[in-house]
């Protein structure tokens, strides 16, 4: 194959991919329920940088591990 052929070639796949993309998109597009809207007003609520108050999580087991005072059976 000469490399006007390799080019050629090349050519006519990149544009069936691009075929193939945008009927795949077309696709996802048609089946795709609407995108909802999480609740609230959609205002940014800022998360301050600093720590918790360590007396929050006194009584607090540690998820999945149990309580600090208890042993597993």
């Amino acid at each position: 194959m000469s490399l006007q052929d390799d080019l050629t070639a090349v050519r006519r796949n990149l544009n069936e991919l691009v075929r193939s993309v945008e009927q795949l998109e077309k696709d996802v597009a048609r089946q795709a329920p609407p995108a909802s809207r999480p609740p609230g007003d959609g205002a940014m609520v800022s998360v301050p940088d600093t720590p918790y108050d360590s007396s929050l999580w006194t009584d607090a087991d540690d998820e999945g591990l149990g309580a600090r005072d208890r042993r597993a059976p």
